[in-house]
């Protein structure tokens, strides 16, 4: 099937053969749908602290941080194209810059562009925007009054204005404050002063970000760092990565024929956000806190996402100082019967992890080496709020090929939709996932695990794209926090709706957590 130019290209992406045989075999199959046993609730799979505990967790985090090292990671590589989806399609249909606004008031397609037309002057970009237009000879109020809405699109969106299409979600201005305006990449920095330092060393933050982004955030990060170092009297230490190019997959044709360009090259694309696992493997820090660049609040709003971001980061470090101290002494060989006893009791308790039946029964050293097996694995502690109608996947229970119970972050299309069962469990829900986690991927000697080691390869993803015209098939990787975290230790804690507000469209910048 491959050519030595075909096999000259795998190794120029730094991708084995049997890695592209096994994509291409998964197109043939396709993924098998996941099992879901129920959904997570309160008490049987999700966590929910009453304020006593959750003081007990803030104050642990609080204590015990100038003893570790913490690190944000923040995926970012996405472009911002996605958010003006609506505006896009209305300046596609209405070349002529103007349109009839009476007609369109009556199409209920126009709604989120009227929204946005109607209330332009609360968007955080509205002065650029205004300055922008003006550089061009005009003034929005007369491009306003003329219905010329399609032109406003038009220096909001391309490079004969603020050129937002092309530009990282990490650089679109996002909030407005009486000193100016903030963009999305200068709230993650205030964010990490305040919870991701040690409070002796820098407040230390890593953005995966495509490489056409990189200069435009350099030259970003170069004209506000000064101003939020002054203001939190604090060092950062900001790097970046971008998704490693052996981490892109082949795609097919509907035959699934590995497709080719005009050139006869083979097509790879990108592998989805499960891709930055291999960059979350290579961050060294004791605890990493992930969290999505568009989930961000203004300052007068950041009192709760702290306080929780504290919570579930003092309830990771309680529970990842309880088993290294337990993995130490079975290093020694110091482990009792008690011991054995109370770590099977947290287990069950803790992290609601199903014990054999005939456990109590076995060897001591066979007891040793299950609870050794069982707790010895990259852990995360993931917020989960209230399931109020907003898109994302949920916490489940499922059971893998093996029989293994497990909780999951599932995603809709990983459920079989001709089975009706697991259809009513999808939808019986009671909470969603926001990506709010905090994460501990080293061992209890210091050691990065190999986070490869605990994906289910099962879990990845097929859809149909389009190349020059024909049709294609696409695959994804397990998903960063869905399979690519499948066999980690994973503990669901209940978090209010207020620490999540994603801005997936402009419009969304007009909900109220968002306006000054």
């Amino acid at each position: 099937m491959f050519s030595q130019q075909d096999i000259q290209q795998f190794k120029s992406l730094g991708i084995s053969l049997e890695t592209i045989e096994k994509q291409i075999n998964y197109f043939r199959t396709g993924f098998p749908f996941i099992k879901l046993d129920g959904a997570a609730r309160i008490k049987d799979g999700i966590l929910q602290f009453d304020d006593h505990e959750k003081d007990f967790f803030i104050s642990y985090f609080n204590s015990n941080t100038n003893k570790i090292s913490i690190k944000k990671f923040v995926p970012a590589s996405g472009a911002a194209s996605r958010m003006f989806k609506n505006l896009f399609e209305f300046r596609e249909n209405n070349r002529d810059i103007s349109c009839d606004y009476d007609k369109y008031l009556n199409d209920k397609t126009f709604d989120p562009v009227f929204a946005f037309i109607k209330n332009i002057e609360k968007f955080a970009f509205y002065k650029d925007l205004c300055n922008s237009i003006s550089s061009g000879g005009n003034t929005i109020s007369d491009l306003l009054r003329n219905n010329e809405f399609g032109l406003i699109i038009d220096y909001l969106l391309s490079d004969k204005g603020l050129d937002y299409s092309n530009l990282p979600k990490a650089l679109l201005k996002f909030h407005d404050y009486q000193d100016g305006s903030r963009v999305a990449f200068e709230e993650h920095l205030v964010e990490a002063a305040i919870y991701a330092s040690n409070g002796t060393g820098p407040a230390r933050i890593h953005f995966t970000l495509s490489p056409e982004h990189i200069e435009k955030f350099r030259n970003k990060q170069k004209q506000v760092i000064r101003k939020y170092q002054d203001l939190f009297q604090i060092d950062f230490q900001i790097n970046h990565s971008i998704q490693e190019k052996s981490t892109d997959t082949i795609a097919v044709d509907e035959n699934n024929i590995p497709f080719r360009n005009p050139a006869g090259d083979l097509l790879f694309r990108p592998g989805g956000h499960g891709a930055l696992l291999k960059n979350l493997n290579d961050i060294n820090a004791d605890i990493i806190f992930i969290k999505n660049i568009d989930n961000i609040v203004p300052d007068r709003l950041k009192g709760p996402t702290v306080e929780y971001k504290k919570l579930i980061g003092g309830y990771l470090l309680f529970i990842r100082n309880y088993i290294f101290e337990f993995l130490e002494k079975s290093e020694k060989n110091q482990l009792s019967d008690e011991d054995i006893v109370l770590m099977t009791d947290f287990l069950k308790d803790k992290l609601f992890f199903k014990i054999p039946e005939n456990f109590s029964s076995d060897s001591f050293n066979d007891r040793k080496t299950f609870l050794n097996n069982a707790v010895n694995r990259p852990i995360r502690v993931c917020g989960m709020v209230k399931n109020e109608g907003e898109p994302g996947g949920g916490p489940f229970w499922v059971v893998d090929k093996t029989g293994t119970r497990s909780l999951q972050i599932v995603e809709s299309s990983q459920v079989d939709p001709e089975n009706e069962n697991q259809r009513k469990l999808l939808h019986v829900s009671t909470h969603f996932n926001p990506v709010d986690l905090v994460c501990s991927i080293k061992d209890y000697r210091g050691q990065t695990f190999n986070l490869e080691n605990f994906v289910d390869p099962d879990t990845g993803f097929i859809a149909f794209k389009s190349s020059g015209g024909k049709v294609i098939k696409a695959q994804e990787l397990p998903g960063l926090w869905n399979g690519a975290m499948a066999k980690w230790i994973t503990i669901f804690v209940d978090v209010p709706i207020i620490t999540f507000n994603p801005v997936k469209t402009v419009n969304d910048l007009l909900r109220k957590e968002h306006q000054p």
